[in-house]
């Protein structure tokens, strides 16, 4: 490892939906955490390392910043704010084709307090005309202090480069956390459960993703073919009905888009078979919360 060697945490963080976790999976090169159009569709705080020659990144993608109405949505906050508070550095991203609203400048007047170095991302420039994108940074500048502006297109990969430059120059110089082979502190498991998700979220309607989550029953690895069974768990028995479709055709089309993004990643066949439960109000239990792999620290905080 070469003397100047560069290694820091470094915490995304935004409103929901405006690109976090497709940014982080383009700079890494690989899809760890699901995307969609729907808010909210982070829900835990996922970490994913980026490794070269001039230092390591470990990214803390976090779920969006928002108001929570039940012991979810607080689990969700409480693991952004407690991500902020490990980082060396803070992303903060907004998008160029939006206007900066209220959401916005709450999370800029809260970041006033952080005392690590800021980075703006401006998110999805390929959306507006280079003149619009001067009024954004110039708007944004008025907002707050930061350390650096980058505007990026997340989907297209145009900047992403030009922002890794520019989070090394406010990293510590140090040792890497991990060895230069590891994506993400992820396990298998929990990625495979968070794909499934991902297509339930793609193909059901407006008012059922936030109200599901998936669980793994198992995944077993000894036959040539991956056998892995997994539970999609909703709040109403109407949303069961309409998670399962007509005739199953609704979770088959889940199950056989989440098999694709399966297979691709544990470079192997899949047998995928998915079943559906009613655990009503789950959102609001602490118990099954932590029963679908919620981290136990992230409830204790802000108690």
């Amino acid at each position: 490892m070469q003397q100047n060697f560069k290694s820091g945490f470094v915490t995304i963080v935004g409103r929901p939906n405006v690109g976090k976790s497709t940014l982080m999976n383009k700079i890494i090169g690989q899809k760890i955490a699901i995307t969609s159009n729907k808010p909210q569709t982070t829900r835990n705080r996922i970490m994913t390392v980026y490794t070269n020659d001039e230092g390591q990144i470990v990214f803390l993608d976090t779920p969006g910043l928002h108001k929570a109405k039940n012991k979810l949505g607080n689990y969700m906050m409480n693991a952004a704010n407690s991500s902020i508070k490990d980082a060396d550095v803070v992303l903060f991203m907004i998008e160029a084709n939006k206007p900066i609203g209220n959401a916005e400048k709450d999370i800029i007047e809260d970041l006033k307090k952080v005392s690590q170095p800021k980075i703006l991302v401006i998110n999805k420039v390929d959306a507006i005309k280079k003149e619009a994108l001067i009024g954004v940074i110039e708007e944004a500048s008025k907002l707050d202090k930061f350390d650096e502006i980058v505007p990026v297109s997340a989907t297209e990969g145009t900047n992403c480069d030009e922002l890794v430059k520019t989070i090394m120059k406010y990293l510590p110089f140090g040792e890497p956390f991990y060895d230069e082979d590891t994506i993400t502190d992820q396990p298998v498991r929990q990625i495979a459960a968070e794909m499934i998700r991902e297509k339930a979220l793609h193909a059901l309607n407006e008012e059922i993703p936030h109200g599901i989550a998936v669980m793994i029953e198992t995944m077993d690895f000894s036959k040539k073919v991956v056998q892995i069974e997994a539970t999609i768990v909703c709040e109403k028995e109407s949303h069961k009905g309409i998670i399962i479709g007509k005739g199953g055709a609704m979770l088959k089309k889940i199950g056989t888009n989440a098999r694709y993004e399966i297979e691709k990643m544990l470079e192997q066949q899949v047998n995928l078979k998915l079943f559906v439960k009613v655990k009503k109000e789950w959102r609001d239990s602490e118990f099954l919360l932590k029963n679908f792999g919620y981290n136990d620290k992230d409830f204790k905080l802000g108690k």
